[in-house]
C-alpha cells in the first residue's frame, strides 16, 4: 500500500507524462482550425477554410487511396504468412524453432532506413523490379509479420493445447478442430493483429521511402513532402488532425479484439 504522499506523487507523474504525449497532438487539432498561415498562438481566430481545402486537396485523396491499398496488401501478406508461421513454432516441434522465431522478429527490431537499403538493393539491384505499389506493399509486409506473428503466438501460447486434444479424442479431424475450436478462439487475436499491422502500415514513412519509387506517393510521403511548403502548411495541419483523431478507432479495436478470448465477441 502506497502512502498518500507516493500516491500523490505517481498521479503527478502520470499527469505530466500524459501532456507530455498528447500536448503536441492538442496543439496540431488547435492548428487545423487556427486562421493564421503562420499558426501563431493562441489562434488570432478561428476558421474551416484549412479543412475545405484538404477537402478539395486531390494530391491528398490520390496519396491517402495509396496508403490504403499498401495498408491493405501488406496486412493481407502479413495476416497469412505471420499466421503460418506462429501456428508452426508455436504448435510444432522442430529443429531451429527458436532461430526461426528469431528471424521472423528480427525485421522490426532493425532501423528502418537499413531495412529500406536492403530492399532496395534487392528490388532494383538483384531482381531488376521496378519500384511501385507492388514493392511497398512487399516491404511493409516484412514488419506487418511481425505483428501478426506476435499476436498468434501470444493467443496459442495462452490457449495451451488442451481443447484441441480433446476434439480429437472425440473424433473430430484436424479441419473440423481448427474450424470449430482453434479458429474461434483465435479470431480476436487475428483481427487485432490486422488492425495493428495495417495501421503501422500506413504510418510507416522509411521504407515507404527506399521502395516506392518517384511516381508512388502514400499519405506520410505526401505529408512530408508539404510540410515546408507554405501554402500547403494548413492543409497539413489538417491532416494530421483527422488522423490524429482517426488513430483513435484502430487501437480501440486492436484492445477490444485483443483481449481475453473468453470475453471477446466479433
Amino acid at each position: 500500500m502506497l502512502s498518500k504522499g507516493a500516491r500523490g506523487a505517481v498521479r503527478t507523474w502520470t499527469v505530466l507524462v500524459l501532456v507530455f504525449l498528447y500536448a503536441p497532438l492538442l496543439l496540431v487539432v488547435v492548428n487545423a482550425f487556427n486562421s493564421s498561415r503562420t499558426f501563431a498562438f493562441p489562434p488570432s481566430g478561428l476558421t474551416l477554410r484549412w479543412w475545405a481545402d484538404a477537402w478539395n486537396s486531390e494530391g491528398m485523396w490520390t496519396s491517402l487511396a495509396n496508403s490504403v491499398l499498401v495498408g491493405l496488401g501488406a496486412t493481407a501478406i502479413a495476416l497469412f504468412l505471420g499466421t503460418m508461421v506462429a501456428f508452426a513454432v508455436q504448435r510444432h516441434q522442430f529443429f531451429g524453432r527458436n532461430t526461426i522465431s528469431f528471424l521472423v522478429v528480427l525485421p522490426i527490431t532493425l532501423p528502418g532506413i537499413v531495412t529500406g537499403i536492403a530492399l532496395n538493393a534487392t528490388f532494383t539491384s538483384a531482381l531488376g523490379v521496378t519500384l511501385g505499389l507492388a514493392t511497398v506493399i512487399v516491404g511493409h509486409a516484412t514488419f506487418c509479420i511481425v505483428i501478426v506473428f506476435n499476436n498468434t503466438q501470444a493467443r496459442l501460447r495462452r490457449l495451451g493445447t488442451d481443447l484441441e486434444d480433446a476434439s480429437a479424442d472425440l473424433g473430430a479431424s484436424s479441419l473440423q478442430t481448427f474450424r470449430f475450436v482453434t479458429f474461434p478462439m483465435m479470431r480476436g487475436a487475428l483481427v487485432a493483429g490486422a488492425i495493428l499491422a495495417f495501421a503501422l502500415s500506413f504510418d510507416e514513412i522509411v521504407v515507404t521511402t527506399f521502395t516506392a519509387g518517384p511516381s508512388v506517393q502514400t499519405l506520410p510521403i505526401w505529408i512530408f513532402g508539404n510540410l515546408f511548403r507554405p501554402n500547403q502548411a494548413p492543409v497539413i495541419n489538417v491532416v494530421a488532425a483527422a488522423l490524429t483523431v482517426l488513430a483513435i478507432i484502430p487501437v480501440w479495436l486492436a484492445q477490444r479484439f485483443g483481449g481475453d478470448p473468453a470475453t471477446t465477441r466479433l
